[in-house]
Formats: C-alpha cells, sequence, structure tokens
C-alpha cells in the first residue's frame, strides 16, 4: 500500500533539516573583519548568513506537538551554531559529507525509526537521508531532482518559510497545528526557558 504524505507526516517523532537553501535562502556571505593579531593588524573572513522569524516559530510550535529537531549540514559555521542554540535545536551536525552517519546516530540515541523522521532538504546530498526517510521534504527552490523524490514540497522557498511549511504540515496531519498555536500564544501557559526560542544565541 502506498502512503500518502499526510500518513507519513503523521508518524513523524524528529525533524531534521539542511541549512544552507533551506533554513536560508541558500546564500553565503562573506565579510571582510579587521582584527589585530599577534601586535599585527590581519583580515579574517567571517561567515554570514540570513534567517526566517517565521522558521524559528515553527520549531516552538513542532517543540509544542511533542517533535524533536536539529539539522545536519556539510559546511561549518559558526553562525549556524549560533543559530542552532538560538533555537536550542536538540540535534546539531556539521561537517557531515554523508548525512546518513548522523541520522543513524540520531536513531540510536532516540529510539526512533526511519519512518519516524522527516527530513528537509534542497540538493543532491540530501537524496540519501530523503530516500530511506519517513517523510521526505524538498523546498520550493529545491532542485528538480530533489523534488522528485520528495513526498511533499513546499510551498515557500528555503529561508522564505520553507521550514514553518514543513512544521505546519506535520503538525495539522496530526490533528494538533490548532492546539500548538493556542498553546503557544496563550499567556498563561508561557513556554518554559528551556523551550524558549531567540535567548540562547550568546551562549556556548
Amino acid at each position: 500500500m502506498t502512503l500518502s504524505a499526510e500518513d507519513r507526516a503523521r508518524r513523524i517523532k524528529v525533524i531534521l533539516f539542511d541549512v544552507d537553501g533551506v533554513l536560508t535562502n541558500g546564500g553565503i556571505w562573506l565579510i571582510p573583519v579587521p582584527m589585530a593579531v599577534a601586535g599585527k593588524e590581519v583580515t579574517k573572513m567571517v561567515e554570514a548568513k540570513g534567517y526566517n522569524a517565521h522558521d524559528g516559530t515553527a520549531i516552538s510550535l513542532a517543540r509544542l506537538g511533542g517533535i524533536k529537531l536539529g539539522i545536519i549540514t556539510k559546511r561549518i559555521s559558526e553562525t549556524v551554531a549560533m543559530r542552532a542554540r538560538d533555537l536550542k535545536l536538540e540535534f546539531v551536525y556539521q561537517g557531515e559529507a554523508f548525512k546518513m552517519r548522523p541520522v543513524r546516530e540520531i536513531m540510536e540515541k532516540e529510539g526512533v525509526t526511519l519512518d519516524e523522521i522527516a527530513y528537509v532538504g534542497d540538493d543532491v546530498i540530501d537524496l540519501p537521508v530523503m530516500r530511506k526517510c519517513g517523510f521526505a521534504v524538498a523546498v520550493a527552490n529545491a532542485r528538480e531532482q530533489v523534488k522528485a523524490e520528495a513526498h511533499y514540497v513546499t510551498p515557500n522557498r528555503g529561508g522564505d518559510g520553507a521550514a514553518r511549511d514543513a512544521v505546519e504540515f506535520i503538525l495539522r496531519a496530526k490533528g494538533v497545528l490548532n492546539e500548538c498555536i493556542e498553546e503557544y500564544i496563550d499567556e498563561s501557559n508561557p513556554i518554559s526557558p528551556s523551550m524558549d526560542i531567540g535567548k540562547g544565541g550568546d551562549l556556548k
């Protein structure tokens, strides 16, 4: 029996995201920053990326729905580490050219199966995970080869709300989206500090 996208989404316990082109629009800015090293002025290149606040809210909504979240990316960047701290992501893997390795590690750690993992990607490096996970999501700006193998393609592009699309699709399939939204905005039921995003960017 072929499962629908909704059937697949209903089983998800963990959502994993690529970063460049998914949580960002794919742009990478290298900014020269002058600094003193051993008494000499040198220029260091600092990497910057842009993220979307709607996607940040998606992380809170997913967590209220009982879902754990993480990122797996090939690049290594302090801006990614900072955003991950800001969002209090449970799983953060940088420098991963072969993304099934961390997926297997997460499965063992959390006791989840591939059917219970969703992955959101945009490029061919994401295909090995997308081909095996329970719910494969491609963002609107994904390569055509990636869209062709996805169970769901988001209406919005990476860096422009695609992660929010994926999270809302999953929560809607589970029948808890509205409940999570109401809990998120209910001032009598504040989110615990361990779950509240936007306060961890400067923490190591």
